[in-house]
């Protein structure tokens, strides 16, 4: 990946980690559990490293 998809990436990050925090605290841990979610299934769904 390269530093404009990651610099894009990162803002998108951002921004949702901004609204999340102005939401109430009950919906923040929703909010925060949904976000866990979906990076977990980017991180699991990304290219492996089979020598390590």
């Amino acid at each position: 990946m390269d530093a404009p998809d990651s610099d894009a990436l990162r803002e998108d990050l951002l921004s949702t980690l901004d609204v999340i925090e102005q939401q109430p605290l009950a919906e923040r841990a929703t909010a925060y559990a949904g976000l866990h979610d979906e990076l977990a299934r980017r991180l699991e769904s990304g290219p492996r490293d089979h020598t390590a």
